[in-house]
């Protein structure tokens, strides 16, 4: 699923185990949050699109990866891409999505992304998609 050439051309040395958690249920987001963070990875999380833009906007270290959900109030996963995709400075930051939706796949492949996770997901499968984007397998 991932679009040739294009997650090569992102220097991930200065972000390699930065990662946005974005997700509208606060509780999976928090738990997300704590288990990559104890897993060593330095998170950043949003509740919505708008506000993953605004983070990734204010933010002076882009993520290695963004692990999206796709069904979100105020702007939703899509919208989020199209945004991302749209600003040159946000364009080439790969995106997992994450969904619990059955057709996640065909989701993941509308908005470009470099991969996809159905919820929902083992610890072992997360972190062996998540660990492709930041350089090494934990």
């Amino acid at each position: 699923m991932q679009r040739p050439g294009k997650a090569d051309s992102v220097d991930r040395n200065t972000f390699r185990r930065n990662i946005l958690v974005v997700d509208d249920d606060p509780a999976l987001r928090n738990t997300l949050v704590e288990v990559l963070e104890g897993e060593g990875y330095c998170t950043t999380s949003a509740s919505n699109g708008l506000e993953a833009l605004e983070r990734l906007r204010s933010q002076k270290t882009a993520p290695a990866v963004i692990l999206l959900d796709m069904m979100m109030p105020v702007m939703d996963g899509w919208a989020f891409r199209r945004e991302q995709r749209g600003d040159p400075r946000l364009a080439d930051i790969p995106v997992v999505v994450f969904s619990a939706q059955n057709n996640v796949r065909e989701m993941a492949a509308e908005v470009w992304a470099s991969a996809y996770l159905k919820k929902p997901v083992t610890l072992k499968e997360l972190l062996a998609v998540l660990g492709n984007f930041c350089g090494h397998q934990i």
